[in-house]
């Protein structure tokens, strides 16, 4: 008889639980919040690859200018 009992709460408490869940929205919902999520993220990595590609040639630059000095200037003196 107790186990009667306890499975019509856990079927009720089931029924109520996907009532809730589909009134609030559902999969529609989270579908909806996963996409957005998405299309944030894609606007964060081209935002941080542009960077990226900008601190990479700043740094190349540094390198070049650093070498054209390098060979310019003059070494020091041979030992006698």
């Amino acid at each position: 008889m107790v186990e009667v009992l306890t499975l019509l709460i856990a079927v009720a408490a089931l029924a109520i639980a996907v009532a809730a869940y589909t009134r609030t929205g559902g999969i529609q919902k989270l579908r909806r919040q996963v996409d957005a999520l998405g299309s944030a993220s894609e606007s964060v990595r081209e935002k941080t690859a542009d960077v990226l590609d900008r601190l990479e040639r700043l740094i190349r630059g540094r390198e070049k200018s650093s070498e054209g000095k390098a060979d310019d200037r003059p070494g020091p003196s041979p030992p006698p």
